[in-house]
């Protein structure tokens, strides 16, 4: 970008943001005039697992009136040690959330039937405008200390999280002046094919020192080619691999405390992981049961890629005046290329056909600001009050020929919202918030592509600023029945983009005008849910009942080869079912339950009528765990997952369901930790849950992963 480019680009966000800084300084400062300066709280290094630092108050999972999943390091670090896969990792992990595709893109893995919002430390990492479905691809999970999530739609953050919040919370400092740890795994399929063989090396070095702390850490993973229970290779898919690819991660942190309430932080993260290109896909026969595969060659054109950055610099008071005073701008920059696809023909200088690429560009800036006041009314009111801004940039290229496949958007959003949490009794608390959000979209005029001739354009379509105004509520109750059973409600509502750039790229009609496209209104998605937890010395068990609504929702649909998105009326609902049992202080057990269906508005009689496909649904799932200590240096873990069979009114969709198992074992030495994982244990041949449910396509029938080992081995010192 030039000089002068910036130089508008950046008078642009200032004239959006400081009028919104400006409008909303009383609220801002409202509580804190009326603070109590004599109230005092003690300053703590690190928070709780238990406290959801996603939820604006940062409550305690046990005390909001919704479902709230954390998984822990330990958890993550076991489910690693099995497979590397972000989307394998996650859908082990989180109920409702969609059995991974195993590729770059995780279009279809969705959470309660919509979109998670996926943020690393409160930084959204979602991109709704252009929907690349690469959102979880962001960070490698050796630098995520624990996972955040809020089952289903929530304001909390604003745009995107119309599913629910998934929050990846990064490894901070450890105590000590410096503390390193140091990695290696070497990862090979059932047959040991030295072209199936992969390796990841990982180093991070942390500590403390006097004001200061810092963090800093490095991955490095080369993965090869897949291969399923049938000892054949997996296909490729043109969104993008994780097979035959090489990714790595940098992070870094410094934090300095003011004093013992007051600490500023630097965090800054890199992410990029780009295919090898050595294979290229054989397509398969669907309706003959034949599977895409892969051989041996050269793609057609350069290989797809991630490469993203996000920063931030972080503010927090925990003693300003009595309030906690929390404030964050922060900066993504998000790159993704897809595979080449013979959608875009070009001719170079010779006449010589040759096939083009996208790429999608995004640019988010934003800033959070909270202020926080506990202890009101009798110590049984808390109060947070704040200011979102956030402008997001976005945009989809050819990457050869550089022509705009999506034009320009410009993003520009400004929200102010209320929480407060009210200890009722002291076995009733209640919950309730409002957010009212402001936004505007700026396109300008522009010409779509005629993927059958990229030298003309297909239709002019006259540019707009259609602009939004939106207020969300929530709210909810927990009530203590005993000392080991809790009953929950809780109505919240999420708000959401539809995938903009699919609408404004699949203009066909002339005299368009982006001011008058129905489909860029905004989704409004309504949650209600109820549950109950029981928590007894050795045994818990939580159920949970959702349904989530829109009245103007997206529905993904394929025609002709491209994905269109429909704005209909969407009804989801589910039920999902958790519980741990401790047998002994040597061995633990998980079981759980998810159901959920749902159901759009095809026809636009105001009655929802047809089936959601695998590609919003996942399916009926039942999960076991067993953890096991065998010794003072031993331990281990045995998962299986069985996927129930689906049946969906739409031809060739039906699902026939399959059951996986999974193994890990990790051996204390004298010196670091050596571990064995072993992914598909049974070496089951299985089709995908997206290959059979979500798209019908001869090129995206894939087969899941065969039996695969993971050895590795891991340092602290």
């Amino acid at each position: 970008m030039s000089k002068t480019e910036e130089s508008i680009t950046t008078s642009r966000r200032r004239s959006f943001i400081i009028p919104l800084l400006a409008g909303s300084s009383t609220l801002l400062s409202s509580m804190a005039i009326a603070a109590d300066p004599q109230t005092t709280s003690a300053h703590t290094d690190s928070l709780s697992p238990m406290v959801i630092t996603a939820l604006r108050n940062e409550s305690d999972a046990d005390k909001t009136p919704r479902r709230i999943t954390v998984i822990d390091r330990a958890q993550i670090q076991q489910q690693l040690s099995i497979s590397q896969d972000p989307g394998q990792v996650l859908s082990q992990l989180i109920p409702s959330y969609s059995p991974s595709r195993q590729k770059l893109s995780n279009a279809g893995e969705t959470f309660r039937g919509r979109d998670p919002l996926y943020m690393i430390d409160g930084v959204p990492q979602s991109n709704p405008l252009r929907d690349s479905s690469r959102d979880s691809y962001t960070i490698d999970l050796d630098m995520v200390e624990r996972i955040e999530v809020i089952h289903g739609a929530s304001a909390e953050h604003g745009l995107g999280a119309t599913g629910g919040i998934i929050n990846f919370v990064t490894r901070r400092a450890e105590n000590g002046t410096f503390n390193q740890h140091a990695g290696v795994s070497v990862t090979t399929d059932d047959g040991v094919h030295g072209e199936g063989l992969g390796h990841k090396l990982k180093y991070r070095a942390s500590g403390q020192q006097g004001s200061w702390d810092y963090m800093a850490g490095i991955t490095r993973q080369q993965r090869g080619i897949f291969y399923d229970g049938d000892n054949e290779r997996i296909g490729r898919a043109y969104p993008g691999e994780i097979q035959d690819s090489t990714s790595y991660d940098v992070m870094g942190r410094l934090g300095y405390w003011l004093d013992e309430n007051q600490n500023i932080e630097l965090f800054v993260n890199r992410f990029e992981l780009e295919g090898d290109g050595d294979y290229i896909a054989v397509s398969g026969d669907r309706d003959a049961g034949i599977p895409t595969t892969a051989v041996k060659g050269d793609d057609l054109g350069e290989p797809s890629y991630n490469r993203v950055t996000t920063a931030r610099l972080s503010y927090r008071h925990d003693q300003w005046y009595g309030n906690q005073v929390k404030a964050q701008i922060y900066q993504q920059r998000f790159r993704a290329r897809f595979g080449t696809t013979t959608s875009f023909p070009y001719f170079d200088q010779n006449g010589t056909t040759h096939y083009d690429q996208t790429r999608n560009e995004s640019d988010k800036v934003g800033a959070k600001f909270s202020l926080t006041r506990a202890g009101l009314w009798e110590n049984r009111l808390t109060l947070t009050t704040g200011l979102d801004l956030l402008q997001d940039e976005t945009q989809q290229v050819l990457d050869h020929t550089e022509r705009q496949y999506v034009p320009e958007t410009t993003y520009q959003n400004g929200a102010v919202f209320l929480q407060g949490s009210l200890e009722a009794t002291e076995s009733l608390t209640l919950q309730a918030g409002v957010r009212h959000e402001r936004a505007k979209l700026d396109v300008d005029t522009y010409a779509t592509i005629d993927r059958s001739n990229v030298r003309q354009d297909k239709v002019t379509v006259q540019g707009g600023e259609p602009d939004f105004d939106e207020t969300l509520y929530n709210a909810g109750l927990v009530y203590q029945i005993t000392g080991w059973a809790q009953a929950y409600a809780n109505y919240s509502e999420g708000f959401g983009m539809p995938d903009v750039g699919r609408v404004l790229r699949g203009i066909s009609a002339t005299g368009q005008d982006v001011d008058n496209l129905l489909q860029l209104k905004p989704i409004v998605t309504d949650n209600r849910e109820v549950g109950m937890r029981f928590n007894w010395t050795d045994y818990n068990l939580e159920v949970s009942y959702y349904e989530s609504d829109s009245d103007y929702g997206q529905r993904l649909s394929e025609v002709n080869g491209t994905w269109i998105a429909n704005r209909e009326k969407t009804e989801i609902k589910g039920i999902e079912i958790t519980g741990e049992a401790k047998l002994n202080d040597d061995h633990q057990f998980q079981a759980s339950y998810t159901h959920s269906e749902g159901k759009s508005d095809t026809d636009g009689n105001g009655r929802v009528d047809t089936d959601l496909t695998g590609i919003n649904i996942a399916p009926d799932t039942i999960k076991l765990g067993w953890d096991a200590r065998w010794s003072r240096h031993l331990t281990s873990r045995l998962q299986y997952t069985h996927y129930l069979d689906r049946d969906i009114e739409q031809d060739n969709l039906d699902f026939d369901g399959f059951g996986l198992m999974d193994a890990s074992l990790a051996y204390q030495l004298p010196k670091g930790q050596v571990t064995l994982g072993v992914e598909n244990l049974l070496d089951k041949r299985y089709i995908t849950y997206y290959s059979q449910a979500a798209r019908v396509s001869d090129d995206y029938y894939f087969t899941g992963r065969g039996r695969t080992w993971t050895v590795g081995y891991q340092l602290d010192f």
